[in-house]
Parts: C-alpha cells; sequence; structure tokens
C-alpha cells in the first residue's frame, strides 16, 4: 500500500539475488521507513535514495507474477483482470515494519529475504 517496506525489502533482494522486480503502491508514502533502510543496511544492501512509487497498470501488463505483502490490490485491480492478464497472483501476508521496533524489522526483513531466495529457485 505505502510502498515504504515490504516491498523495497523484497525488490532490493530480489535484485541480489538476480532477477528483475519492480517495487510500487497504491497509496504510496512520502519516504522508505528508515528502520527498513537501517535494517538493509545491515545485510549490505543501501536502498536510502529508494523513493515510494505508484503501482500503474502498466507495470501490471509488464509483471509475469505480482506478490503482495499483505495488503491487496484488488481496489485497483479486480481479480478477474488478474485471470485475465495471465498473471499470477501471491500474498505473502507479511506484517507491516510501520513504526515496529529495529529487531521485528530484522525479522520481516529476514522472511522476505527467505522468500526471494525460494522464488528465485522456482
Amino acid at each position: 500500500m505505502e510502498n515504504s517496506g515490504r516491498s523495497q525489502m523484497a525488490q532490493a533482494f530480489a535484485e541480489k539475488y538476480g532477477m528483475k522486480a519492480t517495487s510500487a503502491g497504491t497509496v504510496p508514502s512520502a519516504q522508505v521507513y528508515p528502520s527498513v533502510v537501517e535494517a538493509m543496511k545491515e545485510k549490505g544492501i543501501d536502498i536510502s535514495r529508494k523513493a515510494p512509487s505508484l503501482l500503474m497498470p502498466e507495470m501490471l501488463d509488464q509483471a509475469s507474477i505480482v506478490i503482495t505483502m499483505g495488503c491487496s490490490i484488488n481496489r485497483m485491480v479486480p481479480m478477474q483482470k488478474f485471470v485475465q492478464m495471465q498473471r499470477k497472483l501471491v500474498d505473502w501476508d507479511l506484517k507491516n515494519p510501520r513504526g515496529k521496533s529495529l529487531p521485528i524489522v530484522r525479522q520481516i526483513r529476514d522472511d522476505i529475504e527467505k522468500r526471494v531466495i525460494e522464488l528465485s529457485r522456482e
């Protein structure tokens, strides 16, 4: 939704593991959460210059898989549209790191990295 935490981490890990990924949200905030930036720096990944972006229909047109992070994009794109577009839609149902302590953000980060690694093997 805000594109300020989970999907920013997922995009960074996807790129680290050799995949092409785009991170976007339906209601982007002004900046990536500082705790997320800090947690990713601990993994040697600098996302401090990343900015939240708005999910655009053409992004979906170019995607082979769409992963949501515990929030739905059904308000913007009805489920039947995904079926028509023959896109795979997956919801990872992750906690939002907004306002969470750094130890909790680290747990979310590590869960995302594990899922991205699994995805890279598929």
